[in-house]
């Protein structure tokens, strides 16, 4: 693999930062740890980096030891990136989101392709006949969100280490059907947000799950939660609830009423 520059350093404001060939991420400092940000092309020295020439949120990392180990993933990652060889170039072609308006040929017949306002794989003919069952969507377009995970799985040579990690990541959340048709066991809810939020809806299908919480203006220090039963949203059915603030926090698939504790309110 070809060798990359890998810059570690610190902003005019103070924060830590590096570079990683043409690559420029600085960690944010949070309440606890630190968001890493990133930006592209920043070619004036580290030191005179600020806050405001990033603007992507990539990751959050506990200290400089974990920003550090983030680093040197991005590094290894650019390495394998690089060794693959993908083509960039300009294909005239028609896709579901648009014209593209460029293209990355990772191998024959698997090309990325960037529209105005979205971007995704095409697989031809013959590459997405290839893919496992569970993998494969018909026509061979993959969306950038989620579905270029399929690529991935289905053919992982032409990813790097930390885009198949991710991918299957991808795959375990929001397609675990797939995922487990691919590996032949079933995922548990701590290994899928899809497995853990249908667990949660099973678990509270007959009780009261908020919808949307606003701070109450007639009762200090109270959130007003609109609930339905099993958080349907489609549900006409809906009562409010008085909450404290202090305990209300949506938490990961919705925040649910115990009605002896939180009142009914008109």
């Amino acid at each position: 693999m070809s060798d990359i520059i890998v810059e570690h350093g610190t902003t005019s404001d103070g924060l830590m930062a590096a570079r990683v060939d043409g690559l420029a991420y600085i960690a944010i400092p949070l309440k606890e740890g630190f968001s890493i940000v990133s930006g592209w092309k920043l070619n004036r020295p580290i030191g005179e980096w600020s806050r405001s020439d990033v603007y992507c949120a990539e990751s959050a990392v506990a200290d400089e030891v974990s920003f550090r180990a983030f680093i040197a993933d991005i590094a290894l990652h650019v390495r394998q990136r690089n060794a693959l060889g993908r083509v960039d170039t300009i294909l005239r072609v028609s896709t579901p989101w648009g014209m593209s308006q460029s293209a990355t040929i990772y191998a024959e017949g698997i090309v990325f392709h960037s529209t105005a306002g979205h971007a995704g794989f095409k697989l031809d003919r013959v590459r997405n006949a290839g893919m496992n069952p569970a993998l494969r969507l018909s026509g061979g377009w993959y969306e950038e969100d989620a579905e270029w995970a399929f690529v991935a799985a289905g053919y992982p040579d032409l990813f790097t280490y930390r885009e198949q990690v991710m991918a299957d990541r991808a795959l375990r959340d929001w397609y675990p059907d797939a995922w487990e048709a691919l590996y032949g066991r079933e995922l548990s809810a701590a290994e899928s947000f899809t497995r853990d939020r249908q667990q949660f809806a099973h678990r509270h299908a007959k009780d009261w799950v908020v919808i949307s919480a606003v701070r109450s203006s007639d009762h200090p220090g109270m959130v007003e939660a609109l609930a339905t039963v099993g958080g349907d949203r489609k549900s006409h059915e809906t009562r409010r609830f008085l909450v404290r603030v202090g305990e209300y926090a949506a938490g990961r698939h919705g925040f649910v009423i115990v009605p002896s504790r939180h009142r009914n309110v008109l």
